[in-house]
């Protein structure tokens, strides 16, 4: 009953701090082709990356033009727009 118990508030613990880890994280890693004040430019294979930072954004070492970087970052949404699918209503009218 013990090792029950024990294998129950594991998995509780477990589940808890997994929920509780935020938005995933991701990276893009390259040289830096441009600073724009608040945008930082970085060349991905043949894509250019332009990803914002703020006040709170940690850069450890001397960020600069052609300096190879790695940056994290969470994808956080500025606005939603939900929009009702008529066709489908319509549908389910019939």
């Amino acid at each position: 009953m013990k090792k029950i118990l024990f294998f129950v508030c594991a998995f509780m613990l477990v589940a808890a701090v997994a929920l509780a880890a935020g938005p995933k994280t991701y990276q893009v890693t390259g040289p830096v082709l441009d600073i724009k004040g608040d945008v930082i430019v970085v060349q991905k294979d043949t894509d250019k990356w332009e990803v914002a930072r703020d006040a709170a954004t940690k850069v450890a070492g001397d960020l600069k033009v052609g300096s190879k970087v790695t940056i994290e970052y969470t994808m956080t949404a500025k606005k939603i727009e939900v929009r009702d699918d008529k066709k489908a209503d319509a549908k389910k009218k019939k």
